[in-house]
């Protein structure tokens, strides 16, 4: 059986394995069409996002298949992408609100083993993490690399995201996601 849960410190050897198995730089074109991660985290970015209450991983046996971070910006603002993100905040609107950084927060990244794709993991682990977030806040916000449609399909079919703009950053296209947090993503499944 797969249990979904917040993270602790038990778990960051196993949430590193996962992330460098796939992670964009790691692999080959082939396996990129089935989905990847960017953004790597260092043992103490893990450490600091669990202190937060922002790691939630998904466990089979001993063996983490999944994991989801979610944090406030100010966590998320020592990579420069969050940064710009924030600037686009003025002009951008979903649930008839103003974006800003007290009504929402930053989803992401999301990896799941490619064994385990397609199974119905990445409903479970995001409606672990909306439960204890839609505490604070009423919005998510990610953004998904253009490039990775696999995600992009995945978090719009299959979680019901809502594309709310795009961007250009380091010569990469991606698209700002919206999330209203009242909206548990387990009832359509």
């Amino acid at each position: 059986m797969i249990n979904t849960r917040i993270g602790n410190k038990s778990d960051i050897q196993g949430v590193l394995q996962l992330q460098e198995k796939n992670l964009y730089a790691n692999l080959t074109t082939a396996e990129r069409q089935r989905g990847f991660v960017t953004t790597p985290f260092t043992k103490n970015q893990i450490e600091d996002i669990i202190e937060q209450n922002g790691l939630f991983v998904a466990q089979h046996d001993q063996n983490i298949v999944a994991y989801t971070f979610a944090g406030s910006w100010q966590y998320f603002n020592q990579w420069e992408i969050f940064n710009h993100m924030i600037s686009c905040f003025p002009h951008l609107r979903f649930m008839g609100k103003n974006i800003t950084t007290e009504n929402s927060f930053q989803y992401g990244p999301v990896c799941i083993d490619s064994d385990y794709r397609g199974k119905g993991l990445l409903p479970s682990i995001f409606e672990t993490m909306r439960v204890v977030f839609q505490k604070h806040y009423p919005i998510s916000i990610t953004f998904i690399n253009k490039i990775n449609t696999v995600s992009e399909k995945a978090h719009t079919q299959k979680l019901g995201w809502t594309v709310i703009d795009t961007f250009t950053f380091n010569n990469n296209q991606y698209c700002t996601l919206a999330f209203d947090m009242n909206n548990s993503v387990l009832k359509s499944c």
